[in-house]
């Protein structure tokens, strides 16, 4: 099967660019605020939480950085306007960091300022590994003036415990998600089940001490080691919450809400839909054969 899967992703570059836009507008709610906004006022009327993610990272500019950031500023001010219950989150190279470090921190926080502004939370994505280190660093030089900020934490990397250790002082609240960038075996673990057990170290450790975990997973195990532990430590619904991916498992969603658990739902949008879709699909050669299926078969409402 993951031969299979490789076999797809390199030939998705052949696919008419139609039939994957069709593919993914399951998973991306389209290139334009207004239809993300639409799609975060749909999810809410049904129990669902929203944070949103304007499509694009590694950028070659800082016009287009700062750019980027007013573009998250104007997504806040239409949550605030709407009264809508929904965060964004913001990778650090769609910000310019591997431009100027200086000026990446600048745009992100002027976005954590427009959202404290209107008391909403950004969350910083985890890129790969080489941004990991300044990734952690601007967040925890962000909270010397801002609680309204959070990170995220990759269960497959063999560090993160210990950043999660670093940060205990901040009591911070952190998604914990597996992984998907390609990492080597010296820095990230390539066991699926020893992934799953770090996964559920991680979140232990933010419950245990006072942190606020976001469980970011499609896996029935990390549900379930994540459920385990919240009833372990009787973890009140305002510390936790579960996150999914828009398009994702509309079922373990639904179980989820259905049973009373907080859960948000992570929704990209924006005109580099087509580079993240394929993008995706390399990070992700097991999406391949998902979407393969999807090009047969009607799509679910």
């Amino acid at each position: 099967m993951k031969l299979l899967n490789r076999l797809i992703v390199s030939a998705m570059p052949l696919v008419p660019k139609p039939v994957v836009r069709r593919i993914s507008a399951r998973y991306v709610a389209g290139e334009s605020l207004d239809d993300a906004i639409a799609t975060v006022r749909d999810l809410n009327a049904k129990g669902a939480r929203a944070t949103l993610d304007v499509l694009g990272e590694f950028v070659a500019t800082q016009d287009e950085a700062s750019k980027a950031a007013d573009e998250y500023i104007e997504a806040l001010e239409a949550i605030d306007r709407d009264s809508l219950d929904s965060n964004v989150s913001v990778k650090l190279t769609h910000m310019g960091l591997l431009l100027d470090r200086e000026f990446c921190y600048g745009n992100v926080r002027r976005i954590v300022e427009a959202a404290a502004a209107k008391k909403n939370f950004v969350r910083i994505d985890m890129e790969d590994s080489p941004v990991t280190s300044d990734t952690l660093a601007i967040y925890r030089r962000l909270r010397e003036d801002f609680d309204n900020v959070g990170f995220v934490i990759q269960a497959y990397m063999r560090r993160s415990l210990d950043d999660l250790i670093a940060m205990r002082d901040l009591k911070p609240s952190v998604r914990v998600c597996k992984g998907i960038y390609v990492e080597p075996r010296k820095i990230a673990y390539k066991d699926r089940t020893v992934v799953i057990k770090n996964f559920g170290l991680l979140v232990e450790e933010l419950v245990k001490n006072d942190g606020y975990v976001a469980i970011a997973t499609h896996d029935e195990r990390c549900v379930w080691e994540a459920l385990r532990i919240l009833y372990r430590y009787d973890v009140p619904k305002d510390r936790y919450e579960f996150q999914m991916l828009l398009g994702v498992d509309h079922e373990l969603r639904d179980l989820l809400i259905d049973r009373g658990h907080p859960l948000r739902v992570y929704i990209p949008f924006g005109r580099s839909w087509y580079a993240y879709s394929m993008r995706r699909l390399k990070e992700n050669p097991t999406i391949a054969w998902y979407v393969t299926k999807n090009l047969f078969r009607k799509q679910p409402d």
